[in-house]
């Protein structure tokens, strides 16, 4: 069975005979999004320096008189070439690319038509070849640094996206860590707490009516401010210290800077939560003995510095980064790159279990 049309991919475009260049048009959020708006004066420089060993070459084979024109009209043609192909650069589109070529055209007829009018046919027959080779070659130029152009913002656009679409999966992740046996053991708990009219329920209802409002929208955005961070890690540490009793304590100490850089500061949702989570997973839970877990955070030098240090049995010998640990760090490059920095450290004698912090600009911006 044959089809009626031709499939997308190997539709013949007729259009490029008559009206060449790259259907696609870019906006200027796409051009300033892909960051690539910045013209190399070494291009400049690579043209000039071929037009004067052109010139030089055109002076040993060709009369002095025929030289001199040659190379005046290559270095302006040069010039006009290079103030073209910085509009091209600018805004790579077929309508600019075909508008050069035909202006182009229309000026070479131009010169040709005045030189034979006052009286240089014969040096306007000479000049023909070299004109119009010359013509050639800067339409050709105009017309690979078009497409060159079109491609080269096109990858960068799909590269952005594809980045987005790896944070994006990074935040679905990150959701998954809340861990449904957390989860269930709290509500387990709860149960008990309420069939046995304890009077734990109703502080741990609530703490978990908070930690819940406030981590189940939360991977929708790419921040979160810290503020609203700290204030899931103290729900949920609120809500372990229920479950867990006197094996766990916990405090918060914010230093006035960073208390300060609150408003303006923000973590990938769930950052600190993360760390939090280990440390109660990896730290106290194991210890029979418990222990405490300290969050504090200071800012220095338009940094933060955030720390979660548990003294619970510290690091096992030969432990490496998990899950939670390696999609963190992916998420915190992904949004601030080399500005964020994310460490793990083992406990000392004078104060044993493990130690985890993060660094990140004190500004959102």
């Amino acid at each position: 069975m044959t089809s009626s049309s031709a499939p997308d991919a190997i539709r013949f475009d007729w259009t490029q005979w008559v009206f060449p260049g790259p259907r696609r048009v870019f906006t200027d959020e796409e051009m300033v999004r892909s960051g690539l708006l910045g013209w190399s004066t070494g291009i400049d420089c690579y043209v000039i320096c071929n037009v004067l060993v052109l010139a030089l070459v055109f002076y040993t084979v060709l009369p002095k008189g025929l030289a001199h024109v040659i190379l005046t009209g290559a270095l302006a043609m040069a010039v006009l070439g290079l103030i073209v192909a910085r509009s091209l650069w600018k805004r790579p589109t077929r309508t600019r690319f075909n508008a050069a070529a035909i202006g182009l055209s229309v000026l070479m007829v131009l010169i040709t038509s005045i030189l034979v009018k006052v009286g240089f046919r014969e040096e306007a027959r000479d000049l023909l070849p070299f004109g119009a080779g010359g013509m050639t070659l800067m339409v050709s130029s105009w017309w690979f640094l078009t497409l060159y152009r079109t491609q080269q913002i096109a990858g960068r656009l799909a590269e952005l996206d594809a980045q987005q679409e790896r944070i994006a999966m990074a935040q679905r992740l990150a959701t998954a860590q809340i861990q449904p046996h957390f989860l269930f053991n709290t509500l387990a708990s709860l149960q008990h707490w309420v069939d046995t009219r304890d009077e734990r329920a109703g502080p741990m209802l609530r703490s978990l009516t908070r930690y819940l409002r406030a981590t189940l929208p939360m991977f929708e955005q790419d921040r979160l401010p810290l503020d609203q961070e700290l204030q899931i890690v103290r729900s949920y540490l609120d809500i372990m210290q229920a479950r867990l009793g006197q094996r766990l304590t916990w405090s918060l100490e914010l230093d006035a800077a960073a208390q300060a850089a609150l408003p303006s500061a923000s973590l990938p949702p769930g950052t600190l939560l993360t760390l939090a989570e280990n440390a109660i997973t990896h730290g106290i839970e194991p210890s029979l003995r418990g222990g405490h877990i300290a969050v504090s955070a200071q800012a220095v030098g338009g940094r933060i510095r955030l720390e979660v240090r548990d003294g619970g049995q510290g690091l096992a010998p030969g432990a490496c980064e998990g899950l939670g640990l390696a999609n963190t760090r992916e998420r915190l490059q992904a949004q601030f790159g080399d500005q964020a920095r994310l460490g793990l450290e083992p406990g000392t004698a004078d104060a044993p279990g493990c130690l985890a912090w993060i660094e990140v600009p004190a500004s959102a911006s």
